[in-house]
């Protein structure tokens, strides 16, 4: 076997290719087991799609309820920008000595759509990939809903107990942190906090990336300790 795999330099290197992404599957092996091949294939085509679409689509939603507002006020956060009523909501902030919300996270909002089609397209790259570097491809999409939140709740807090001392009403306000998901209180006002449809989505990708992960083990495994058996006993 190893003579003849030196002999034919095409062979040489496909082997050598296939320790990298995994071994190929057969028109027999397909023909044998098809759903098994295409299952996580469709399921990781999802999670790209989920994620593709999420780009376009709020995020996280906040409204803030103050007395002077009976109807309260309402901030729409995207990937890269911030919608709603932001500019009454600095200007309340602005007397307990809060930051605008225009400052917090700027380095994320300027490279978090190039960042999620960077994750989607690791999952679409996932799917050609026949062994364990496909987790690993995908490891980053599966965790994404989880940074966001994390990222988001860091800025929160920041900007809730870096209050400036100087600002009118500082001394009637302590310190706080907005919780990043459901409903917290600021002396008279209270915030309540919610996933927005596009980090649903990531989310619901992020699900799908796991599952399709399980049934691409199941499928490839055998496989490739078919293949480390063969490689390890010719070479």
């Amino acid at each position: 076997m190893r003579r003849a795999l030196l002999s034919h330099p095409s062979a040489f290197t496909m082997t050598k290719l296939e320790r990298l992404i995994g071994p190929r599957v057969s028109l027999r092996q397909m023909s044998r087991g098809r759903a098994q091949f295409l299952l996580p294939t469709i399921l990781l085509g999802l999670a790209v799609l989920l994620l593709a679409i999420s780009v376009l689509l709020p995020y996280w939603k906040m409204r803030l309820n103050a007395p002077q507002y009976p109807n309260g006020l309402r901030v729409t956060a995207y990937l890269n920008r911030l919608e709603g009523d932001v500019r009454e909501i600095d200007g309340l902030n602005h007397y307990i000595g809060m930051r605008p919300l225009a400052e917090a996270a700027q380095l994320e909002r300027s490279l978090s759509i190039v960042a999620v089609i960077s994750l989607a397209m690791l999952v679409a790259g996932a799917i050609y990939i026949h062994n364990r570097w496909a987790a690993v491809l995908s490891l980053p999409a599966l965790l994404f809903p989880f940074i966001f939140l994390g990222d988001l709740q860091f800025w929160l807090a920041r900007f809730g107990t870096n209050l400036d001392p100087t600002a009118p009403l500082s001394s009637s306000i302590e310190p706080f942190i907005p919780p990043v998901l459901g409903k917290g209180f600021v002396g008279q006002f209270s915030t309540v906090a919610t996933p927005g449809a596009g980090l649903i989505l990531a989310a619901i990708a992020s699900c799908t990336v796991l599952l399709g992960l399980y049934f691409h083990r199941r499928a490839y495994k055998p496989l490739v300790e078919v293949q480390r058996t063969v490689l390890e006993g010719d070479f």
